[in-house]
This record gives C-alpha cells, structure tokens and sequence, in this order.
C-alpha cells in the first residue's frame, strides 16, 4: 500500500496538482526586535479568555513541521504555546515537542495544547468505555509529550452531540479534575458558529480553536459567534490562518502571509492564532506580525483584491454541498483531505483525515462516476479536488 501510495502521490505532483497550489504566564517583554520594522515594538500579548493565561498574539501550529530546530528557535524568538494532537505524524509531532521542551528545560514557561477524538466504537459503548478509550489516549499524549500534563486538552473536530456526549465529557473532566489538563477546550472546523455557542451555552469548555481566515470576511454568523463567545470568557484561537497554507491557490496570486494574519487577528475577539510553519523563514515572517498590526500598503492591496475569495478557493465547510452529491459522499472532509495534501503538503495527515470518512460516505464511491454532480455554493471546484483525490488515493 505504501508503495502505490508513493506512487500515487509522484503521479500527483508531477500532474502539477501541488501548483494548485502552572499559573497564568507572566506577560513577556523582549525589547525590541532589530529584524522588525516596527522598531522599539514589543511582542503583543491577549488573555486567553477566562483562563486567565497571557499569550503571545502569534503561537505555533506544529502540525506539519518536522525539525526540531524550528520548534527551538520558536521558542526563543517568543513563542509560548505550541499546538498539537494526538494523530499529528503519527504521534512523532508529540514526540518532538516533547524533546524540545524537556531538552530546553522550560516546560513551565511554555503552553502545550493538545488533542484527542471521541474513539470509533460501538454504537451501544457506554460513558465509561468511552471516557476509558479517550483517557488511555491522552496517556499515550502525555508520555509522548515528556510531561505530566498539559496546559489544554482539546476533544478534535467534534460536532455538536458530540461535544456534549457523556463520555466525552466525563473523560474531559476527570483529566481537568485530575490536574492532567488545565483546562479544555474543543477545535473545530465544521459547523463552528454552533460548536461556539455550544460551548458559550455549557460553559463546560475553556477554549475553542477555530478555523478563521480573510476568506470568512462575510460569514456573519462566524464572526457572529466568535465575538459572542469571546464575551462570554471563551479563549479564541485561530488556526487555517493562512486559508492556503504555503502553497498557494490553484491561479491567481499567492497569499501574502502577513496580511492574512494580520487580518485574523485585528479581531480583538482572537487571543492567538497558531499558523503553520516548517523553517526558520516562514517562522520569522508569521511571528513579526506579534510586533503589530498595522497593514503596508502591499497587504492592504492584497486583502483589496476584487477576486480574493474565488482565487483561493478556501472550502468554508458549510456543508451546503451534501444534497448536492447523488453518492452522499463526505465531501467537506475531502475537501479538507484536499487542502492538506495539496496545500500543505503533508499527504500522511491527508490520508488520516481520509480514512476517518465513514465507508457510507468515502472517496471510494467516488471511482465509479464519470461527471462529479457535486456543487459549491461559494467558490471551491470540488470536482477537480476530488478528481486529484482520485488520481492520488485510489
């Protein structure tokens, strides 16, 4: 399988498809910045919601990186939270962070966000075997992560039952209860005006991180609920930052990633976003936003652009497409299957996020049809993303 993997994956790119392109943290004053052109700046910092930490505006999204050189010199430049889950690399993303903080010895100086999903089990599992499966995870989090607990626990992309399911919660609050987690939260990235007033109805959850981009400019229901549940303590934090990751869109001009930051977090609702970087050059450009957040005139023409929305072709995730498709296939999923392998690159995350389609719902119902009668109603071509699919995974 790995070698028809490979395989598909060569065929991918030479098609051009990748054309397609313990305590609250004490606020951190580093002086000026000589390689920021705002000079005499300081980092800006927001409280994240009611937990009370301080963070810097700019975090770390370690997903797709792998050297641990990165996730260091991070650290020193003023990173302070890095996000991770359980499924990154294989839990070999854990394992970095893990090594990385022990080995520079700042566990205590430093917020560690992780995440765990609802376990696949029977229909009639119970609250208990539920809880017991998640906890067991997180364990496996944890001794990866060379440390006995972390700051947040997120339960990964849940719906709105979900979240509120009595093993989920039970396991959530026994590791908080337990000290293991500070605090916990939820990420989301379907249906997430609802996920955000879930969580601002319950207060069960601390935290939310949400997918969050220029793209969503007119998502008034979004930006709607994120603004409710930030004034109702929720800590905010942006993740799909750049809408494209580094890749850029399949036409027009590629992203400029400062001013797509900037835009995400001149909503004051948001406490940090966490983009994702893999070297030293991406990561000195997202953090030299943390020093302000005023746009050049090269970002303003950019966020300006007539056509921005249609030339990155970001899927909202709105799910508007289902009762377009004659197969019922899980094309929000594999749209962000799409995004992960054309976009980021990272093909080992875009199969895993495939193969947690259910069989009723996956790409292999796809191989059959001629024509995809699947529609967007925004600006994604979901029959080209899925056709690269296709060449790639089956």
């Amino acid at each position: 399988m790995a070698f028809t993997e490979n395989l598909s994956r060569r065929r991918f790119l030479s098609a051009g498809a990748l054309a397609l392109t313990p305590s609250v943290l004490p606020r951190l004053n580093f002086g000026p910045n000589p390689a920021n052109p705002q000079a005499g700046a300081s980092i800006i910092q927001r409280k994240l919601g009611r937990t009370g930490l301080q963070v810097p505006i700019v975090s770390m999204g370690v997903m797709n990186a792998d050297n641990p050189a990165v996730v260091k010199r991070s650290y020193e430049i003023g990173v302070r939270l890095f996000d991770t889950a359980m499924g990154y690399q294989g839990g070999r993303n854990e394992q970095m962070i893990g090594s990385v903080i022990n080995d520079l010895g700042v566990r205590d100086k430093v917020l560690i966000q992780t995440k765990i999903k609802k376990p696949r089990l029977a229909s009639t599992a119970t609250a208990e075997e539920i809880s017991r499966q998640m906890l067991n995870d997180f364990d496996g989090c944890l001794k990866r992560l060379q440390s006995d607990y972390v700051d947040i626990l997120l339960i990964h992309g849940p719906n709105v039952s979900e979240m509120n399911d009595p093993g989920v919660m039970q396991a959530l609050s026994e590791a908080k209860k337990q000290k293991r987690a500070r605090f916990i939260g939820v990420s989301t990235h379907a249906g997430q005006a609802s996920v955000l007033e879930d969580a601002a109805k319950t207060k069960f959850y601390d935290t939310v991180t949400v997918s969050f981009n220029f793209t969503q400019a007119e998502d008034s229901a979004l930006i709607g609920a994120i603004k409710k549940a930030a004034a109702d303590g929720i800590g905010i934090i942006a993740m799909k930052t750049q809408a494209t990751g580094r890749m850029g869109p399949s036409r027009g001009a590629p992203v400029n990633q400062t001013a797509a930051l900037k835009w995400v977090l001149n909503h004051p609702e948001i406490a940090t976003a966490i983009p994702g970087y893999t070297n030293f050059e991406h990561m000195t450009e997202d953090f030299s936003v943390a020093y302000g957040l005023k746009y050049t005139e090269e970002e303003k023409k950019f966020l300006a652009e007539k056509n921005l929305r249609a030339e990155i072709q970001f899927c909202q995730q709105c799910g508007r497409c289902l009762s377009t498709c004659s197969r019922g296939v899980d094309i929000p999923t594999l749209m962000r299957t799409h995004m992960y392998a054309a976009r980021y690159g990272n093909f080992l995350h875009a199969r895993a996020t495939l193969e947690e389609i259910e069989e009723n719902a996956h790409l292999r119902l796809c191989a059959s049809c001629e024509e995809c009668s699947a529609r967007c109603f925004n600006d994604t071509d979901i029959a080209a993303n899925i056709g690269d699919l296709k060449a790639l995974f089956l």
